[in-house]
């Protein structure tokens, strides 16, 4: 009888459920879209209640024609960092704070000014940034009336959203992470491996409220996905969703890079057990999978998929499956570049206050040279931040491994290998970090082995001259420095 692995990925902007067969072959898949809130600027709101009901939705479409008896276990892959809290009743006490949103810098600028940077990178590898959770529990404790005397006489859970799937996806409602989402917290001390009770003081949040802590190969609960199922079957393999890609990469060597494109962009570098300072990115967990923690150096762009997004709804430039066809129509961006600082800007430049500009328009610019200033910023940025993580960790790669969505712009693939000056290794294997979790799972449960699982690539190799790519990348600095200045 053959077996599956359902995969749940939950992102950004939707949930997808995707069947693995015993080879890790796609099978299926099926998706599901929810809401994006924007209460204020640079706020961002998913609906917890929503997500989850669209999951289940995402997992009984996915199983239509499938017999569900051969579903042998679930995984989870998540955006990472979208904060949620909810009560004993599994109602949440607040919208989901998402990782772009913003409302949190003046809790993470007053911790700085109170010179608590060095602490908290030390301990926890992150530098102090609203990206991450730890703002964003301290924001709905400070402004939910009443919360912190609840939390005193009720259990109020917090956690990200693997956190609220699992609770809601078990009958006896486990109150679970694993490492990799904990690492992105920055309530977490990646050394010890435990929650830092310092820090959770800084920010005012009682440790009672905080996730049980598991390895992302560990059975995090029994499920039937309210029904859809005949039976309970394990929750194994949790990740965050870019570690979950690296891992789905097979990225498990020292040194080993890749990127992922979706709504932002992750570039993550295996490091093993190595744990250097960085200065342009972060140090996380990777996984804790066999007994054995690998960190990872990384860094993350707030807006990319988000920005084609961008041009193609608020802008209506050109409809999605337009931009490629736009981008080659002209031979150049004509010195027209994009900088979407929409939320400011992430790694490596750090500066939350930065705003949007395109610059560089004249009389002559047109809607192709927008839409290709558009992609290019998705390259640029990238380089940038793969630059500055290489530099920082001496490391010497021979390649960039890529996956997500914006990797079948072949425009962009081509130009980001010239911008890098590097290759550029597409993942011909679709839906990396549901892969990635799903090849947890098999292998926990004994359906596959590592050396079982081949992938292939698509190559793109660079050949701009270094004029021309040198000239690029200095007139994109200089619109960096114009958009942090504004």
């Amino acid at each position: 009888m053959e077996k599956y692995i359902l995969a749940i990925d939950q992102s950004t902007t939707g949930t997808k459920a995707i069947l693995f067969d015993h080879k890790l072959n796609l099978v299926k898949r099926a998706t599901e879209h929810h809401t994006q809130y924007y209460p204020r600027p640079g706020w961002i709101e998913h609906d917890p209640k929503e997500i989850l009901k669209k999951t289940f939705l995402a997992c009984k479409n996915l199983l239509k024609d499938i017999n569900p008896q051969n579903i042998a276990a679930v995984s989870v892959a998540n955006q990472r960092e979208t904060t949620v809290m909810w009560n004993k009743d599994g109602e949440p006490i607040y919208n989901a704070i998402v990782w772009q949103c913003q409302r949190g810098k003046n809790i993470c600028e007053k911790l700085k000014e109170k010179g608590y940077e060095k602490t908290i990178k030390q301990k926890t590898g992150l530098l102090i940034d609203p990206y991450f959770s730890a703002s964003k529990v301290a924001w709905i404790l400070e402004n939910v009336e009443k919360l912190k005397y609840r939390i005193q006489s009720e259990n109020i859970f917090f956690g990200t959203i693997d956190s609220w799937l699992i609770y809601n996806l078990c009958e006896n409602h486990p109150h679970l992470t694993d490492y990799s989402n904990a690492s992105r917290t920055m309530l977490f001390n990646i050394h010890s491996l435990e929650w830092d009770k310092e820090i959770l003081d800084l920010f005012k949040i009682p440790i009672k409220i905080m996730p049980g802590l598991l390895p992302s190969d560990e059975i995090f609960g029994y499920t039937d996905l309210n029904g859809i199922l005949p039976k309970k079957i394990p929750i194994i393999g949790v990740m965050g969703d870019s570690s979950a890609a690296l891992y789905g990469q097979m990225g498990h060597n020292y040194g080993d890079s890749k990127a992922t494109y979706g709504t932002g962009t992750s570039i993550m570098i295996n490091l093993q057990n190595k744990k250097p300072i960085l200065n342009s990115g972060v140090l996380s967990i990777g996984w804790v999978v066999n007994g054995k923690t690998t960190y990872v150096a990384e860094g993350n762009i707030h807006s990319s998929g988000d920005t084609l997004k961008w041009i193609t709804e608020q802008l209506e430039l050109a409809k999605m499956d337009e931009i490629e066809e736009l981008a080659i129509s002209v031979d150049s961006n004509n010195g027209v570049y994009f900088v979407p600082a929409f939320n400011g800007l992430g790694a490596p430049y750090w500066k939350n206050k930065a705003r949007a500009i395109i610059c560089g328009i004249s009389r002559g610019t047109t809607k192709a040279h927008l839409v290709r200033a558009a992609v290019e910023s998705i390259a640029f940025q990238v380089n940038d931040l793969f630059s500055s993580l290489v530099e920082e960790t001496k490391l010497q790669p021979s390649n960039l491994k890529v996956d997500g969505g914006a990797t079948k712009n072949r425009f962009l693939m081509q130009f980001q290998a010239d911008i890098l000056n590097l290759p550029v290794y597409v993942n011909n294997v679709e839906e990396c970090s549901a892969r990635g979790v799903a090849l947890i799972a098999a292998n926990k449960i004994g359906l596959v082995q590592f050396d079982e699982i081949p992938i292939n690539y698509t190559k793109y190799l660079p050949n701009m001259p270094s004029d021309i790519r040198d000239k690029y990348l200095k007139e994109w600095h200089i619109a960096v420095r114009r958009t942090i200045s504004c």
